[in-house]
């Protein structure tokens, strides 16, 4: 009897430890402070040739955009006199990179020689017998084609007429942010918002884009300016919810985890509960 109270003791222990988070999420809310407007799920600049669209939800956050030309001519995106500037550092768009392509192929071939041979000897009842071996010896090639193609890095973007263009290249943010206010492994009533002023903000950052209509040295420039309003903390058990899909009236069987709260606006890093005992 005692052991087997020993042993449910065991199990509830198990099954409590098992419910304990050990992911947890460092969500940042972002403020634009220049002209940038919620608009189809997406933080949107627009001037009267172009309108520039951002999404940042993912993790250590996308500042890359998508540029949609609004006119009837082409628009060149000048990627050397394109920035990203995080905490007063610019970051070159224009890496002067070459970017390498390739395929290839590969061919085997086999073939084969068998011999046999009759062998006469005495077995384990010291009578004559007579049998046959064989030996089999199997060749193989392997040949390999292919080619590569080596391509420079384009300092100019054309943006066909009413079509747009994806520019992607860097994160926001990838190190966890540390305060006293904030638990670094909170529960779920432990959870807390850090919040702050453009001044007092941690990541201040934007994008300085540069374009010119048609093939001209008569370049347009603009500034998306960003900075981080609030920072919290999560256990996983509070990042998600289960909802069961739906498409045409039907409903899957079972339910999918989603994000909670995704926001055009908002990010976040994703870190593991280690060995520290650290509190915040």
């Amino acid at each position: 009897m005692k052991t087997k109270k020993i042993l449910f003791t065991a199990l509830i222990v198990m099954m409590l430890t098992s419910c304990v988070s050990k992911s947890y999420f460092q969500v940042y809310k972002v403020v634009p402070f220049s002209k940038l407007v919620v608009k189809n799920n997406n933080l949107v600049y627009e001037d009267e040739n172009c309108r520039v669209s951002y999404n940042l939800w993912s993790e250590g956050g996308n500042i890359g955009f998508q540029f949609f030309n609004k006119t009837d001519n082409n628009i060149y995106l000048n990627l050397e006199e394109s920035f990203f500037i995080l905490n007063g550092i610019s970051y070159n768009y224009y890496r002067k990179r070459v970017f390498t392509s390739s395929t290839s192929s590969l061919a085997t071939s086999s073939f084969g020689a068998n011999a046999t041979k009759s062998v006469t000897g005495l077995n384990y009842s010291n009578l004559i017998q007579t049998n046959r071996i064989s030996a089999t010896n199997t060749f193989g090639n392997m040949t390999s084609t292919g080619f590569s193609v080596s391509y420079n890095e384009e300092k100019f973007v054309c943006i066909p007429s009413k079509t747009s263009k994806v520019i992607s290249e860097y994160s926001i943010n990838e190190s966890l942010f540390r305060d006293c206010d904030l638990y670094k492994y909170p529960t779920k009533k432990q959870v807390k918002s850090k919040t702050f002023s453009k001044e007092q903000s941690p990541l201040v950052f934007s994008n300085r884009i540069a374009y010119s209509m048609g093939q001209t040295d008569n370049l347009i420039k603009f500034d998306n300016e960003f900075y981080v309003e609030e920072i919290s903390n999560y256990p996983k058990s509070e990042m998600f919810e289960s909802k069961y899909e739906e498409y045409c009236g039907q409903k899957s069987e079972t339910k999918t985890k989603y994000f909670k709260n995704v926001s055009p606006n908002k990010f976040y890093i994703k870190y593991n509960k280690s060995k520290d005992t650290w509190k915040h």
